[in-house]
């Protein structure tokens, strides 16, 4: 498939997309506020700079793009055009994340990954849904979550 944008157009497109402070993190963070939990947010001290870190809690929470992570959903979809270096890079940030994971858990860090399909678009829990989820899983001794699993 071809583009339908020329090359200096996509690349601005690109240079647009934040790897922090997105739509999604900002609202999950809202919301874990307005619920009593006090946060750092991207700690460059812990491996990954996690989105979101509970120091009370031992936890972090990666607030993660579908597409950007190699999640297997619908928004995850790899692009036909230019398929092999979208599947290495998207391997390469699959590949970092589970490290940073183990590193993370290594330094007994709890861990949790919140895919941004769970909050947005059809067939999704939704934010209220997804805080509960994290809510519970912070107060409890687990070491990992998933939303959605």
């Amino acid at each position: 498939m071809v583009d339908k944008v020329d090359s200096q157009t996509r690349s601005k497109m690109m240079s647009r997309v934040r790897n922090k402070n997105t739509n999604i993190e900002v609202k999950v963070r809202k919301a874990l506020f307005a619920k009593g939990f006090r946060y750092k947010i991207n700690d460059k001290n812990l491996p990954g700079s996690p989105d979101i870190v509970l120091p009370k809690y031992k936890a972090v929470i990666f607030v993660n793009g579908c597409f950007w992570h190699g999640h297997h959903c619908k928004r995850g979809k790899l692009p036909q055009a230019n398929n092999e270096f979208w599947l290495s890079k998207i391997n390469q940030n699959i590949n970092r994340d589970k490290n940073n994971n183990y590193k993370l858990m290594d330094l007994n860090w709890r861990v949790a990954i919140l895919w941004e399909c769970s909050i947005r678009g059809k067939g999704s829990i939704g934010l209220e849904e997804a805080i509960r989820k994290l809510s519970t899983w912070l107060k409890s001794s687990s070491k990992t979550i998933e939303i959605p699993q």
